[in-house]
C-alpha cells in the first residue's frame, strides 16, 4: 500500500475526539510513509487530517470539484490538488489513486462514499480494503444497521465482514495492509432473485 483514501467530514463535529483522531491518523499515515488521498477541503476533519500529514512531510493529494473549490473550501497547502467537474468524478479519481479506503466520522457525504466503496468491493469492481476508524463509537449505529441487514437476509455475513473496524489508526492501517479479498457470490437466495 502506498496511498490511503480517507473519507471524513468537512466539519469538525461536536466531539473534540474527532479532530484529535484525524490528526492522529494523519501522523500515523506520514510516519508509515503512506500518502493521503482525500476530498481536498481545508476545513473540518478534512483540514485537520491533511495538515497533520503535511506537517510531517507526507504526501497529500486532494480531489475537489471546481464548484466547491470556488467557495474557498479547497486546501491551499497540499502536495497536489486535482480539480474535477463533479462529485462522481471526484470519487472515481480518489478510488483510482488509492490502495485502500478508510472513513473517519462525517455526515451524508462520508457515509455515501463509504457505502459506495463497500458496494464496489462487494461487487468486485475493486479489490481494495475498506475500514472505519470508529472514534468514540461514532459508527456503532451504522454497524448495528449492517448487522440488522444480515439478520433480515439482505446482506451476507461475509459482505458485512468487508467493513474492517478499529478504534486506533495504527491497528486499522495494519488490518488494511494485511487484508486479502475473498470472492463471495452477492446473492443470498439466487433462485429467488
Amino acid at each position: 500500500m502506498t496511498r490511503i483514501c480517507v473519507f471524513c467530514g468537512s466539519s469538525p463535529g461536536a466531539d473534540p475526539r474527532f479532530v484529535e483522531a484525524a490528526r492522529r491518523l494523519g501522523s500515523v499515515l506520514a510516519a508509515r510513509g503512506l500518502g493521503l488521498v482525500y476530498g481536498g477541503a481545508g476545513v473540518g476533519l478534512m483540514g485537520a487530517l491533511a495538515d497533520a500529514v503535511r506537517g510531517q512531510g507526507g504526501e497529500v493529494i486532494g480531489v475537489i470539484p471546481r464548484a466547491l473549490a470556488r467557495k474557498e473550501l479547497a486546501h491551499t497547502g497540499l502536495s497536489e490538488l486535482r480539480l474535477v467537474e463533479s462529485m462522481h468524478e471526484r470519487k472515481a479519481v480518489m478510488a483510482e489513486l488509492a490502495d485502500g479506503f478508510l472513513a473517519l466520522p462525517g455526515g451524508m457525504g462520508t457515509l455515501e462514499e463509504l457505502c459506495e466503496a463497500l458496494t464496489w468491493l462487494q461487487l468486485g469492481i475493486h479489490t481494495k480494503p475498506v475500514g472505519l476508524l470508529n472514534v468514540a463509537g461514532y459508527f456503532d449505529r451504522f454497524l448495528e444497521f449492517l448487522d440488522h441487514a444480515v439478520a433480515e437476509r439482505l446482506l451476507k455475513p461475509q459482505h458485512r465482514a468487508l467493513a474492517l473496524v478499529e478504534q486506533e489508526p495504527g491497528a486499522l492501517l495494519d488490518r488494511l495492509a494485511h487484508w486479502r479479498p475473498v470472492r463471495v457470490e452477492k446473492w443470498l437466495d439466487r433462485e429467488q432473485a
